[in-house]
């Protein structure tokens, strides 16, 4: 690669192949080809990229999986980015850093939207791992003066997503009654009432790409509207065209849940003009498409 291009981690998962897509022949090496936790095997990757901008995506997580596995999703995650930050630190610091940090790590809001400004309060694991992320990559922006983009994206969906989040799971499962060829679908689901701000991947890797030209500093990623599990099963039902019996399976009840949360993009809007593009119900609609075509 010619210096000047990009360096993506997690370019195979699933808002890595959409970032690809955006970009002109990055390097986004996969898990077999690049172990994020070698620190000088990092480094080494980066010194060869010579990459004018670098796109931290990889990391574990699921906040399901990280109740099950505390200590290795805060390791790793941790591991990773201070690994990618001491390499672009050494080896190209004229670079832009973009880490794909959480609106998770804000936790139960003080008030409504969410604004950077807010504190920072996780409540799961996974969210403890990417604000010790976001503050560890604000920290190298203060004492090295790395261009440090810090991204807090709210949830994401699309077609593509893993079937342990809350739009694809329902997605497959109007998918799979369909392919059953029944007339009534049974969607089982945690808490209907839980809300969050939903966008597009597509957009969000569209905000990624634009963010990368920004000063160093915090912009939330989202769409500003909260959105219930309850009404993305409705808009799921709607594109798979079946009957939708909702039911509530307790094991999927998230422990320490935040009841609603929802963002503000303003300043992320007001210095790039990014804003969200593809509304709601095509992204509910793609992921159901992303499964019958699997099934």
């Amino acid at each position: 690669m010619s210096a000047g291009g990009a360096f993506v981690t997690g370019g195979h998962g699933f808002a890595g192949r959409h970032l690809v897509a955006l970009l002109e022949a990055p390097v986004a090496p996969s898990r077999s080809e690049l172990d994020l936790l070698d620190a000088e095997a990092v480094r080494r990757a980066v010194a060869e990229a010579t990459p004018a901008r670098v796109f931290h995506l990889a990391a574990l997580a699921s906040v399901a999986r990280s109740w099950e596995s505390p200590r290795a999703v805060l390791g790793d995650n941790v591991a990773m980015t201070v690994n990618l930050l001491e390499a672009v630190r050494l080896e190209a610091p004229e670079a832009a850093f973009v880490l794909a940090g959480s609106g998770e790590v804000y936790g139960p809001p003080e008030r409504l939207p969410v604004t950077e400004e807010e504190p920072l309060r996780p409540q799961n694991p996974y969210a403890v791992s990417k604000a010790a992320c976001d503050l560890l990559a604000g920290q190298y922006a203060d004492a090295h003066g790395l261009r440090v983009i810090r991204m807090r994206a709210f949830n994401q969906a699309g077609p593509g997503q893993s079937d342990v989040y809350v739009v694809s799971t329902i997605a497959r499962q109007v998918a799979e009654a369909e392919a059953a060829g029944t007339s009534e679908a049974v969607i089982r689901t945690g808490n209907p009432d839980s809300a969050r701000d939903f966008t597009d991947v597509r957009d969000t890797v569209r905000a990624y790409v634009e963010g990368s030209g920004l000063a160093a500093g915090v912009y939330n990623v989202c769409r500003g509207e909260a959105t219930s599990v309850r009404t993305l099963v409705e808009l799921a039902g709607r594109a798979g065209g079946v009957t939708i019996r909702h039911e509530v399976d307790s094991e999927r009840v998230r422990a320490h849940d935040v009841p609603e949360l929802r963002g503000s993009a303003e300043r992320l809007a007001s210095a790039t003009g990014w804003r969200p593009e593809i509304p709601l119900e095509r992204t509910v609609a793609d992921a159901v498409a992303y499964w019958r075509a699997r099934l």
